[in-house]
């Protein structure tokens, strides 16, 4: 099922520029990117738009935004529904790698309405975000609080570090 709702072009835009990185990229550029971002739907209900005041800059981690994951996790709502993108950056016994999650954000605490028009809105987003690998559901904050469970989604036990934290 289906809810009618239409993503933003904002939104659409706000992907793919996390999506590519840009090797040649000016530092002013980098730190611009966005490490992670909400998403929500629009008063009305009919459209996904940008949350905003919700995002994570590059140019902020390390300075303001100690430790991105912890920051993410403290931006969720705790009592409404999100969509997110998370920029993840991890360690794999092998390698540095980043990956972009599609995170529903839908907390046992939210209203019933709001749960039914994101789930049933859920595929919408999905189809604008082209080529995501994971995408991760999370009902509550005890499944975030583990940075363990992310790392799960990105790469199971070959995981070592997710933001430069030890697994």
């Amino acid at each position: 099922m289906t809810s009618g709702v239409k993503v933003t072009d904002v939104v659409v835009s706000i992907f793919n520029d996390m999506k590519v990185r840009k090797a040649q990229a000016d530092e002013e550029e980098k730190k611009k990117r966005k490490k992670a971002v909400l998403f929500r739907l629009s008063d009305d209900m009919k459209n996904i738009i940008v949350a905003e005041n919700e995002e994570i800059l590059q140019g902020e981690v390390g300075k303001n935004v100690k430790d991105p994951y912890l920051h993410f996790v403290k931006m969720l709502p705790p009592d409404d529904c999100r969509y997110a993108l998370y920029d993840a950056t991890y360690e794999t016994k092998e390698m540095k790698k980043e990956d972009l999650v599609f995170i529903f954000w839908a907390p046992d605490s939210a209203n019933l309405k709001s749960k039914m028009v994101y789930a049933s809105s859920k595929e919408a987003i999905k189809k604008k975000f082209d080529g995501i690998k994971h995408e991760w559901q999370v009902n509550g904050l005890e499944d975030l609080k583990e940075r363990r469970n992310l790392a799960e989604k990105l790469g199971g036990t070959s995981v070592v570090s997710l933001e430069g934290y030890p697994i």
